[in-house]
Order: structure tokens, then C-alpha cells, then sequence
């Protein structure tokens, strides 16, 4: 895992809305996302950041999370 030196702004929140397109469902989604990266150590990606919701945006932001909202 590489170190993230940018702290909270990365990953950007606008780079992320380009994937999800509301704040709330991105909040979502990380927290559910992250919740899964803490209980089964499971991420799909070489992330920079070390805490679980951080390694979550990094895997919607690459586009890896697949996660579908009902209208």
C-alpha cells in the first residue's frame, strides 16, 4: 500500500461525483463498501489511503464498485 500525503482531498469529491451522481449516494455506497473492506479484508485495489472508507472511494473512483440504487 502506498502512502496518501494529500489527506482529505484526495480522492476528490468532484472525481467521485463523475462515478455516482449524488453526495449522498457516494456516502452511501463508501459506507457500505467500507463495512465490507473491514470485516473481510477485501479490496480490489493497491490503495493509498489506509482506513477503510478512504480504500472505498479509491475503488468507486477507479470505477471497481458496482453498486445499483433504486429510483
Amino acid at each position: 500500500m502506498s502512502e496518501n500525503k494529500d489527506g482529505l482531498r484526495y480522492p476528490s469529491i468532484d472525481e467521485l461525483l463523475k462515478n455516482i451522481d449524488s453526495k449522498y449516494k457516494l456516502s452511501y455506497a463508501a459506507a457500505m463498501r467500507a463495512k465490507i473492506i473491514r470485516e473481510k479484508d477485501d479490496s480490489v485495489i493497491d490503495a493509498k489511503s489506509s482506513k477503510p472508507v478512504g480504500v472505498a472511494l479509491e475503488e468507486i473512483m477507479a470505477g471497481k464498485v458496482d453498486i445499483e440504487f433504486e429510483k
